[in-house]
């Protein structure tokens, strides 16, 4: 059977972050044991990860995509922060992964490390002058594509919950099915089912419409 490495990549990187992203930074044992009194049960060893504990800037050169996304739960100051965004975004145009593994990174890294509007400002001023012109270029490339992914996406939801309000003030109310059929369909379905609203009437011809079998 084939490896899907694209859900593996996802599974790696969210185990890493369900089990490792407390902020303690207090030792935690590797040991687990469980005695009574009388007698020793149960005792093992397990290697241990705690990322408060490892210096961020050990893992700069490093070309692994789950080290850059975890840099975000790594040990640095709140004065580091801009700079831990600076050198992830530096490591994402070094390994040049595809648009998709980039996305899934840089929204586990922007989910632990949010920047305030000074720390964004900062950022901007600091990319130019810390990266090299090639390497702004891509992370401008880079953004614009998950600016304009994100525009679209809200685009199209927001044209479904016009034409869902349109159709609760003509029918008085829309059916589960009939929302989650609308929140299925393409741009061009979209364009095409505006077009027929006025000449909807009942629900069972909005079912017809649709291809809604009862």
């Amino acid at each position: 059977m084939p490896v899907d490495h694209d859900r593996l990549f996802k599974e790696l990187l969210t185990t890493f972050f369900r089990e490792f992203a407390h902020d303690s930074k207090v030792e935690e044992t590797n040991r687990h044991e469980v005695e009574f009194p009388f007698l020793k049960v149960l005792q093992f060893e397990f290697y241990k990860i705690q990322l408060k504990r490892l210096p961020w800037r050990q893992y700069l050169n490093s070309n692994n995509p789950v080290a850059a996304a975890l840099l975000s739960k790594m040990d640095y100051s709140p004065r580091e922060r801009v700079q831990v965004k600076i050198e992830f975004l530096r490591l994402l145009t070094r390994m040049q992964l595809d648009p998709a593994r980039m996305e899934l990174i840089t929204a586990f890294f922007d989910s632990y490390l949010v920047l305030n509007a000074e720390e964004e400002k900062s950022l901007q001023e600091k990319l130019s002058e810390e990266l090299q012109p090639e390497e702004v270029q891509r992370i401008m490339e880079l953004t614009t594509s998950w600016h304009l992914k994100g525009w679209q996406q809200g685009r199209q939801e927001g044209r479904q919950e016009i034409l869902l309000r349109q159709l609760r003030k003509r029918l008085g109310t829309t059916s589960p099915e009939v929302e989650a059929k609308i929140k299925t369909l393409s741009a061009e379905q979209l364009d095409d089912l505006a077009e027929k609203i006025l000449d909807i009437t009942s629900e069972a011809e909005l079912h017809r419409i649709l291809a809604i079998k009862h």
